[in-house]
């Protein structure tokens, strides 16, 4: 049994395969063109501008805009909370992985903004978004070993320049897989934005419809890994967890 979780710990599951990391940032793009176009002319999927909006408000005495940024941060937060305690019960109780049930949820809670109407305060939807941004992103947080966001690319970047250095100057091949491997991240999170945009004056707030479609192919591959190909591993956990 021992052998057998051992050479299973070396293997990367379904979940944490690169094309799974592409497809999360495809949708976390579109999220980010969402809210910023049609819901209140922010980003959702981090929280480091709400907190520097706070700071502003506050430096200005506007507190009582300056508290509301206290809503998506905690929101933020909650949904890093609940995906960190939630896995470990799953796990036990339940035939499919958290990462799998997570998506699920997502593509509903997607689905259901899409019927809000765009009369209604913003504010409504950029919490949710919010919500589900910060438990993708703390739930899916390695692609075949190496760490990843799925829902902003700083990092990304900054990653993409340190291996391309790398690259050059050692000549070596791994860093240069590296560095391009996250400049492609960077690469579909701007497409998936770039999609949303031209196509949200058309379809308004059915527009976030469109993050489903990239989810809908996750789901489906985690769904097969679960049920068939992963269904003996199913007590071992993502890397980086």
């Amino acid at each position: 049994m021992n052998q057998q979780r051992s050479s299973s710990q070396a293997l990367y599951l379904t979940c944490e395969k690169y094309y799974i990391f592409e497809l999360l940032i495809f949708a976390g793009g579109m999220m980010g063109a969402y809210t910023y176009n049609l819901r209140g002319g922010v980003f959702c999927n981090a929280q480091t501008a709400n907190v520097v909006l706070m700071s502003l408000a506050f430096g200005h005495g506007e507190w009582r805009r300056g508290l509301y940024y206290l809503i998506p941060i905690s929101a933020y937060l909650a949904g890093a909370a609940v995906s960190e305690a939630l896995p470990s019960g799953i796990r036990h109780r339940n035939f499919l992985r958290w990462d799998t049930l997570l998506i699920g949820f997502e593509m509903l809670v997607l689905f259901v903004i899409g019927f809000i109407p765009l009369s209604v305060p913003a504010q409504v939807v950029q919490v949710t978004i919010n919500f589900i941004c910060s438990m993708q992103y703390n739930t899916f947080r390695q692609a075949e070993g190496i760490p990843m966001a799925t829902t902003f690319v700083t990092n990304h970047i900054r990653q993409s320049g340190i291996w391309a250095v790398k690259a050059v100057q050692d000549r070596d091949a791994a860093a240069r897989s590296r560095a391009f491997k996250h400049f492609r991240m960077v690469a579909v999170f701007f497409l998936g934005g770039l999609i949303l945009t031209l196509l949200c004056g058309f379809l308004q707030e059915k527009a976030i419809w469109l993050a489903i479609l990239p989810l809908g192919v996750i789901l489906a591959f985690l769904l097969r890994a679960d049920l068939i190909d992963e269904r003996e591993l199913f007590d071992v956990k993502p890397h980086g967890h």
